[in-house]
């Protein structure tokens, strides 16, 4: 469930009102054909930023006026400031459907609803790009000439060599090699087919893990570690897409939380196949295969291993000659805790490793160098990423929390004066960032309540050299016409049961003295994500909702993401708990407001924001007038095994916890108006939970509304699709909340 929409197609911010003239003509209102319409209402949004290897050119993909969804590939002369299109998506591609295995891809990384180019590839020399485009693979020159790769066809996961020698894919499960500079392809694994995949990520590694491939290239070109998997073990799940025309039936391997995952094995081999030697993940099959990566000197490899259930997780240092594997060190959880993988950690020249752990209960980088571990960072906060090691300098730059829950920023710190931290970015905003290779220059995106995102080159001070994409919110910009009518976002904080500080956010209408207003009460509230209360910009539709007539809130509950393990491990074996009380504390709280109507809050969520929209009308009759639960979890032994078993153990050994938390026993008690919405296609929560929801509900006599979308996975959205869900929203919320007579 990791990274799960939360808002069903599209985020929710609001902006506070610039001082306008005072001969400023009245502004249209937002309308939802405009939220969700082109030009995107936040100014044009570039994706995968790169700056080529000699720095002289930083690409992007952006999105088109007129097709928001659409993405064209782009160069910014970091010298002169120009830009131009480099890959006309629409020109170069040839339209193609996808293959179903890309599609799924996609939907893992939640950029199903992108078309034209979505990633790309830097040949090391800096002269080509690698640009895989409607299934098919092309080289473009940086003069935009682009050429075709015959034998490409449903090419996934397609990458260049390190030193670029060779360029590599995976094609009906196996992997292919072929020179970067023309040749046929090699295909140097054989016997994927079937339930046997080499070179590609399994399900639960794409969508728990935020491992998105299967093979990794050594930096000289000369070996490959692939991952060889057999689904053979796995259940299938019989997955009806029901589409508006049709449906097409699909025998899925789903891992559902107790079932037997994938067999994981691990191989390096020289880049034409040969020499193949297997790795030693050691006697227990039933791993986690979590990250590899090679040692800068290409001499080993290190292989993270995770135990099924989560709490131990082992580095492997292994030799690619013999496929020999040593224990370099161990991570261990608390009894009622996991470990939550990360991508912050580096492999450094002179062979320590720079490493983030929540061994204190918060996240923070070490060094591990001969056996011993220097605290690079410590405190109660918590390092969010790695963006970037100046291994000349000795200097670590990294993304964190230190100022504040609500803000996220920018940092350096000597690996030789640990704990002496500058902040490279400005307060009053939400910042993230990535560096090049030898971490002289960051490319640093920022935005606030206020501001939607922002993209500057800075130096390695923070010190912004050039606007990349300044986006501001000035005559031209599509949001513009409707600042004046924008309403400030204001924060604050109220107490859990246990005395825990918990962050809200609210927008209201212009109070009137007297009014009592209805709340769109939103929620996500599950783990393993990014809290949803910040000083960022989203998007539009909470300002929609607002004009609408009614007041957004949102608060974050304990057991999510970002404040700590403490925090967080509330949640463990214990979903539909916590987290529905801390919701009840922000109801109780919104009671409390004078400006609130209390017989009118409406709680909506999406995914697991749906699975607590169906525990809060459970738990809490009467506190909510009305709830929208989007393409909930209703019962945890449906859902896979690295997310499910990481909170909730094994549905065996821990029946009980299982049992509470399912939405499905107590659907009887749900006495307050709910609209259940799912994607009929949704290979993620599969369709199965609304289905047996809505069959517990109707065999309790409860009356209920649902509305399920043909075709659709679990992001339900797109041009027409969202304007539809949300009126389909509104109309249900202004017919039970709004509009309905106040007691």
């Amino acid at each position: 469930m990791r990274g799960v929409l939360a808002f069903a197609g599209i985020l929710l911010a609001s902006a506070a009102v610039p001082a306008m003239a005072a001969d400023r003509v009245a502004e249209p209102k937002l309308t939802l054909a405009r939220v969700f319409g082109n030009p995107d209402l936040s100014g044009v949004q570039p994706r995968g930023l790169k700056l080529s290897p000699d720095g002289t050119l930083l690409t992007s993909l952006k999105p088109r006026a007129d097709e928001k969804e659409r993405l064209d590939l782009w160069a910014l002369d970091t010298r002169t400031g120009q830009e131009r299109m480099l890959v006309d998506s629409k020109k170069v591609g040839s339209g193609a459907e996808l293959s179903e295995a890309e599609k799924m891809q996609r939907e893992r990384a939640r950029i199903a609803g992108s078309k034209g180019i979505v990633a790309y590839d830097w040949a090391p020399d800096g002269k080509t790009i690698l640009v895989p485009l409607d299934g098919e693979l092309y080289i473009a020159g940086l003069d935009g000439a682009t050429r075709k790769l015959s034998g490409t066809k449903d090419a996934l996961n397609p990458t260049v060599s390190p030193k670029g020698g060779f360029l590599s894919f995976v094609r009906e499960q196996n992997l292919f090699v072929q020179p970067l500079r023309g040749g046929a392809a090699t295909q140097v694994t054989q016997d994927g087919a079937g339930t046997v995949h080499w070179g590609e990520a399994e399900f639960v590694a794409q969508e728990e893990m935020d491992r998105r491939t299967g093979y990794w290239w050594s930096p000289g070109d000369t070996h490959i570690a692939v991952e060889r998997f057999d689904e053979a073990p796995v259940g299938i799940v019989t997955r009806a897409a029901i589409g508006a025309t049709g449906t097409k039936v699909y025998d899925q391997r789903y891992p559902a939380a107790g079932t037997p995952n994938v067999l994981v094995e691990l191989y390096v081999m020289k880049a034409d196949g040969s020499g193949r030697v297997k790795v030693d993940l050691g006697s227990d099959p039933d791993i986690y295969l979590a990250r590899v990566d090679w040692t800068q000197d290409g001499s080993a490899l290190l292989v993270q291993r995770q135990s099924r259930d989560q709490k131990t997780l082992d580095m492997l240092k292994v030799d690619p000659a013999t496929g020999k594997s040593t224990v370099l060190f161990t991570e261990k959880s608390g009894a009622r805790s996991w470990l939550n993988l990360s991508d912050a950690y580096r492999p450094m020249k002179d062979g320590s490793l720079i490493w983030r752990s929540e061994r204190t209960g918060y996240g923070h980088l070490y060094r591990f160098a001969k056996g011993k571990w220097t605290a690079l960072t410590s405190g109660d906060w918590v390092v969010q990423s790695l963006a970037g090691v100046d291994e000349a300098k000795g200097r670590l730059y990294f993304v964190g929390n230190k100022d504040g829950v609500l803000e996220q920023h920018l940092y350096s710190v000597d690996i030789a004066h640990p704990n002496v931290i500058t902040r490279l970015t400005e307060t009053g905003w939400w910042n993230n960032g990535s560096m090049d290779g030898a971490a002289t220059r960051m490319i640093v995106a920022r935005s606030n309540p206020t501001q939607p995102t922002q993209l500057y080159l800075a130096d390695a001070t923070g010190k912004r050299i050039s606007w990349i994409n300044e986006n501001a919110v000035k005559p031209g910009h599509p949001y513009y016409p409707y600042l004046t009518s924008h309403q400030q976002t204001k924060f604050g904080t109220i107490k859990a049961e246990d005395g825990t500080d918990l962050y809200w956010e609210m927008i209201t209408p212009p109070l009137e003295p007297g009014k009592k207003y209805p709340v769109f009460f939103q929620h996500y509230g599950g783990p393993g994500t990014g809290q949803q209360v910040t000083r960022a910009w989203g998007g539009a539709l909470a300002q929609y909702l607002v004009q609408h007539g009614y007041i957004f809130f949102q608060i974050d509950n304990r057991g999510s993401f970002n404040r700590g393990k403490a925090f967080e491990d509330q949640i463990y074996r214990a979903m539909g708990t916590v987290e529905v009380a801390d919701q009840l504390a922000g109801a109780k709280f919104l009671k409390e407001q004078p400006f609130v109507a209390a017989d009118k809050i409406a709680t909506y969520g999406w995914s697991y924001g749906g699975y607590m929209t169906l525990k809060m009308l459970e738990a809490n009759q009467g506190v909510y007038a009305a709830g929208v639960s989007g393409a909930p979890v209703t019962d945890w032994s449906l859902y896979d095994t690295h997310y499910t078993e990481r909170y909730m153990g094994s549905p065996v050994a821990d029946a009980k916890a299982y049992a509470a938390s399912d939405a499905l026993q107590d659907a009887g008690k749900i006495a307050d108006p709910l609209l259940l919405i799912h994607g009929m296609a949704d290979d993620n929560v599969v369709f199965e939970n609304s289905t047996a929801f809505a069959a517990e509900m109707q065999k309790k006599d409860r009356p209920f509304e649902m509305m399920f979308y043909p075709g659709y996975t679990h992001r339900v959205g797109g041009p027409g699709i969202s304007e539809h869900l949300w009126h389909t929203i509104l109309t249900f919320l202004d017919r039970n909340v709004k509009d309905k007579s106040t007691k």
